[in-house]
């Protein structure tokens, strides 16, 4: 094991470390949201709603988001994303300790966070290849699916013990906490080059001409076409995560620190995989590996659905984990490598519709298919949906399993 190149690079160094701290603070609260809605009512369909408020403002503000993270400042696009955060984390923390949360309450926050969301992720993304050479994409992808990850890891399993020892609202409250890591990052990398070359005048470039551009460079690259499409049918599919909460007090019969286990099980497999991602500068045949890690994680969702014992449970979620984080990976090296930096922002946001609405989307649809006929039939037939998605996809696209890294 080395130190691997990316971290040499002193501006990504600060956003990494920064990240990190932010997303185990956001984790945190992703996954005591869920168990604070199980608390508040006992119906698997009121996941449904938090797909709902996380999808709406993705759906309404991703084609304009890139349009911004391509015209203005990017820094200062993520100081103002990473502040309305911060104060909707502390929202949550205060009618949690005065006990006046209501499900309405969490469901409007949610939508404040996902509106952020919308406008931080092209933001985040277009930035990362600004602050290191081309050649490092790759190694910069893969810490960067370790960061997120192992927040993924520590701030599930922190949730639970906190919420056991200190109580819900502490979650919130240490969750606003960490979105100060990022803004201090962001101070201390300080400026960072971007290419502009869509128009001198920001309301001239904020037509729709602006937003079309960024689809038809799209439409007019197949692969990275279809790698969002099979983004978003494979999560769609896969998506059960907001079920976890039930499966672990309905089927398993444990407690919140057992379910803050298993909610860190899939994030364990991506550090894994991420850690040995990050030892390789390059990756060969990355479209048959994309594809076979798609296929990987639609059979781990199956296991997942027909476990009935925790440790069981936990492997399947470890090995989800792992799949989806080889796919993620290669999915963001892909479009980074085949985007001009002019217009990578609305290249992310784009994706975004595709990266969150799949899983947003699939939530809804496991919420209303487990009430209809339980939590076991949502998550098995999700799994071989993915799969289906998967051969689907590769007949239609037979480029993207035939690609390599160049």
């Amino acid at each position: 094991m080395q130190i691997p190149p990316a971290l040499r690079q002193p501006k990504f160094a600060w956003f990494w470390w920064g990240s990190l701290i932010s997303v185990a603070g956001t984790q945190m609260q992703v996954w005591a949201l869920l168990w604070h809605i199980s608390t508040l009512s006992n119906q698997p369909i009121v996941v449904s709603g938090i797909g709902v408020m996380r999808f709406l403002p993705i759906l309404m503000f991703s084609l304009i988001s890139g349009v911004v993270a391509d015209t203005f400042d990017r820094r200062t696009v993520l100081f103002i994303t990473q502040t309305v955060m911060l104060l909707s984390a502390l929202a949550l923390g205060v009618l949690s300790i005065f006990g006046s949360m209501q499900i309405w309450h969490i469901y409007l926050l949610t939508g404040i966070q996902a509106m952020a969301t919308a406008f931080d992720m092209p933001a985040r993304q277009a930035l990362i290849p600004n602050l290191l050479p081309r050649e490092l994409y790759t190694n910069a992808f893969s810490l960067n699916s370790i960061s997120f990850n192992t927040g993924s890891i520590l701030g599930p399993a922190l949730s639970g013990i906190v919420i056991s020892t200190l109580g819900l609202h502490w979650v919130y409250f240490l969750n606003a906490i960490s979105y100060l890591a990022v803004i201090v990052a962001l101070v201390a990398m300080g400026n960072v080059p971007q290419v502009v070359k869509i128009s001198s005048e920001r309301r001239e470039a904020m037509r729709w001409s602006s937003i079309r551009e960024g689809i038809d460079f799209i439409r007019s690259h197949p692969i990275i076409l279809s790698s969002m499409i099979l983004d978003f049918w494979a999560t769609f599919f896969s998506s059960a995560n907001t079920l976890l909460p039930f499966v672990a007090r309905n089927l398993l019969k444990v407690g919140v620190v057992q379910y803050g286990w298993l909610s860190a099980g899939q994030s364990i497999g991506a550090v894994t995989v991420g850690l040995l991602f990050s030892q390789r500068a390059v990756i060969r045949r990355q479209g048959r590996l994309l594809v076979g890690a798609v296929v990987s994680f639609g059979l781990a969702t199956i296991l997942f659905g027909v476990s009935q014992s925790f440790l069981l449970t936990l492997f399947a979620l470890v090995w989800v984990g792992a799949s989806d984080s080889v796919s993620t990976i290669l999915r963001n090296t892909i479009r980074q490598m085949q985007t001009p930096d002019y217009i990578r922002g609305r290249m992310v946001s784009i994706n975004q519709i595709f990266f969150a609405g799949g899983p947003q989307l699939g939530e809804i649809e496991a919420g209303i298919v487990a009430q209809a006929f339980g939590l076991p039939a949502a998550i098995i037939t999700g799994g071989i949906g993915c799969i289906v998605a998967v051969a689907a996809v590769g007949g239609v696209w037979p480029q993207l399993p035939g690609y390599d890294r160049e």
